[in-house]
């Protein structure tokens, strides 16, 4: 009868089922299932049309197991409940998701032994290839993983005393760009509040704060900067140390969005009103009054861009690593304009 399932057997259709349903060979089939040249469009419908009646599925197992892969990749980050990681790891599931890869991701919670757990774990289940935002600072125990055939690439961060691709932001460049941007607005003692030192996003953005304020000939106060892992009480202490004394802060640059969030509530509770530009767009920065003028990297593009690196590798790329460094945006919404007292 008309649009009933032709079967060779009981359980799922087969490609047999669908070359009996299209009137093709089974070769022609596969060619269709594994895209490959040689078969007209018109013949290649009819067989489509056959695979969607008959709701076959096609089984990767054997082709997988020939090609030595397992169509799976592993993500490792700081915090998936981070804006900026959760926009990343969306971009990465969807560039596996094209390239018909399972994306299985991690937090390392930037503890290093973690991390290496969670690589080491996922590598165990044979995943192709790996994106990494490091926590640690020696990723040597991957290289035995990278010899065997999984692919690498770091994100954010560069891999640490090893030679790996890596997709990166300007963050000095950032940085500069965004104090500067506070200088022109007439500020001469700015204030810096970055993470742990150890952090190469932070490094490299108190890099960027000095390039900015020696590049203007301004003198930088001891007590105007703080490089620690960011807790409320540490942002309320300096930020409490940058608005005493007989030189105050007129104007603040915040690390990244978390310490931006912390030190908006701060500033609102001490009644001041200073300048103020972060690294990091976040969410609701727009509507808020001032809006937060923001350095805004692109977070998508970065693993949007890491994971077709990693692909390449995997489809056979060959050639030294690769260092791929984004742009990063100044977004003028207020708060960076206001001026000094």
């Amino acid at each position: 009868m008309q649009g009933e399932p032709v079967r060779s057997g009981r359980g799922r259709p087969t490609m047999k089922d669908v070359a009996t349903r299209a009137g093709v060979a089974l070769k022609t089939v596969s060619r269709v299932v594994n895209d490959e040249p040689g078969v007209t469009p018109e013949t290649a419908n009819r067989v489509r049309t056959a695979i969607n009646e008959l709701g076959f599925r096609r089984n990767d197992s054997a082709r997988l197991l020939r090609k030595g892969q397992t169509a799976s990749i592993g993500l490792i980050m700081e915090d998936i409940g981070d804006p900026f990681y959760s926009a990343l790891s969306r971009a990465v599931e969807d560039v596996a998701h094209w390239n018909g890869s399972l994306l299985f991701t991690g937090s390392s919670d930037e503890d290093p032994q973690r991390e290496q757990e969670l690589v080491l774990a996922l590598c165990a289940r044979r995943v192709d290839g790996l994106i990494v935002i490091p926590a640690s600072g020696d990723h040597r125990y991957l290289l035995p993983e990278i010899a065997a055939g999984v692919a690498s690439v770091f994100v954010d961060r560069p891999a640490g005393m090893i030679d790996a691709d890596a997709v990166l932001a300007d963050n000095v460049g950032g940085t500069r760009a965004g104090v500067t941007h506070m200088i022109r607005q007439g500020h001469r003692r700015i204030g810096f509040i970055g993470d742990n030192p150890q952090i190469y996003t932070a490094a490299q953005r108190h890099r960027g704060y000095l390039e900015a304020m020696t590049g203007a000939g301004l003198a930088i106060d001891p007590s105007w900067v703080c490089m620690a892992k960011p807790t409320p009480d540490g942002i309320r202490d300096a930020l409490s140390r940058m608005l005493a004394g007989p030189s105050p802060v007129t104007a603040l640059f915040s690390g990244n969005n978390r310490i931006t969030v912390r030190a908006l509530r701060e500033i609102a509770a001490s009644g001041e009103r200073i300048a103020l530009v972060g690294f990091d767009d976040f969410e609701l920065a727009d509507l808020l009054s001032p809006g937060v003028t923001v350095v805004a990297q692109n977070p998508a593009e970065m693993g949007r861009r890491a994971t077709e690196l990693l692909f390449g590798r995997l489809a056979g790329m060959r050639g030294p690593a690769q260092y791929v460094e984004l742009g990063t945006k100044l977004i003028v919404r207020g708060s960076g304009e206001i001026p000094p007292a």
